[in-house]
């Protein structure tokens, strides 16, 4: 029964957001702010689904500057969880079949989000340079999933470097978001699904990193995010046992 309430609940919520949102965003299409306002409408959906969402944004990350934000990605629940850590003139990158998709592909876009072929590897590099180009002439944050795909439950994997070459080209620091493990933790029909924890890392920054060396600016990120998963997935577990 909690399980139907909650899907007929999202449907209400799709359903309004969706096409209300594109005809509020046809005033201004594809600004960016829309990013940031749909962003924390999806999280405070976490509320129906009895998450109880925590955002952390630490001194260093309120910054007004461009950053290339990265990641960790998990699985559907993102939308609701991840999704409220979204700063400010900020846009993401997502695949182009997104566009696609009944309603949401529609809103994703004409909000102002990039799409890519991941299909076509000469159009992926050229969207990467892109990116870098949106950052510097259009002022804005880009958000990106390092990973490339949702992880389910395994861990963080390995990141390709698409990400860290746009944050070089662009000459802006890398930010790192983690979320703490929502995989296999949230049920439908369970009323209490505990706490998730989504933290906004300090800045790294991208200066002294080349081409040949974004592997290593890759590496220094994971390893950062990895710990950071680790201490939140344990501090959930105690605040869900308390």
């Amino acid at each position: 029964m909690i399980a139907l309430l909650r899907l007929i609940a999202l449907a209400i919520f799709a359903v309004f957001t969706f096409v209300f949102g594109c005809g509020y965003c046809l005033l201004s299409p594809r600004n960016p702010k829309h990013v940031y306002t749909f962003g924390r409408l999806f999280a405070r959906m976490s509320r129906v689904f009895g998450i109880k969402l925590e955002i952390r944004v630490p001194e260093s990350a309120k910054s007004s500057e461009p950053s290339l934000y990265i990641a960790n990605h998990q699985n559907n629940w993102d939308l609701f969880t991840v999704s409220g850590a979204i700063q400010p003139r900020t846009v993401t990158v997502g695949k182009k079949s997104l566009a696609w998709m009944p309603l949401f592909g529609q809103l994703y876009w004409i909000t102002g989000n990039i799409l890519i072929d991941r299909n076509n590897r000469s159009k992926a590099v050229g969207t990467i340079a892109q990116v870098a180009e949106n950052i510097k002439k259009r002022n804005v944050s880009v958000w990106m999933f390092p990973e490339g795909t949702r992880s389910r439950g395994r861990g963080l994997l390995p990141f390709k470097t698409g990400a860290f070459h746009a944050a070089i080209a662009a000459d802006v620091p890398v930010t790192p978001i983690v979320c703490s493990n929502t995989q296999g933790n949230i049920k439908l029909n369970r009323w209490n699904n505990g706490h998730v924890i989504v933290e906004i890392l300090p800045p790294i920054s991208s200066e002294g990193y080349e081409k040949d060396n974004v592997r290593e600016l890759a590496n220094l990120c994971r390893e950062q995010m990895i710990t950071k998963l680790d201490a939140l997935n344990k501090e959930v577990a105690e605040r869900n046992q308390a």
